[in-house]
């Protein structure tokens, strides 16, 4: 990512390419894997936003299988969007700070004030959730 997109908190990780891959209701996401090909291996990533999510939400894959999701708003002045760094196994925020955290949501680095408090996830038949609540 160059220093101009840095500056303009632009991420790198993209929204879903099937945007019906997921829906929200009673303070759930529900996204079905067999649609969301960005989350098909270790070490993908893809941003849920819009709505009717009530906040942005980053979600990553790692490269054991696990899956995380984050509130997608790093804890800095500006709160910019959060990147995944699958070979590190953290997200970091897509600013010229770059805040780092690791998948608990513990500050390694950066900027940032306070740490990250990622979501409950469940994997099950085909579909995770995620509790945004």
């Amino acid at each position: 990512m160059g220093f101009f997109a840095k500056i303009l908190g632009i991420c790198s990780t993209a929204k879903p390419a099937d945007p019906l891959c997921w829906s929200f209701a009673d303070g759930k996401v529900e996204i079905d894997l067999a649609r969301a090909s960005e989350l098909s291996s270790g070490g993908g990533a893809v941003r849920l936003e819009g709505r009717p999510l009530p906040l942005r939400v980053l979600v990553v894959r790692d490269k054991d299988g696990g899956f995380h999701a984050f509130p997608n708003r790093c804890t800095h002045a500006g709160h910019r969007r959060l990147d995944h760094l699958s070979e590190e196994g953290k997200v970091k925020c897509c600013s010229v700070g770059q805040s780092i955290f690791d998948y608990e949501g513990t500050r390694c680095s950066g900027s940032a004030s306070e740490s990250i408090s990622p979501f409950r996830v469940e994997e099950s038949d085909g579909k995770l959730t995620i509790w945004l609540e």
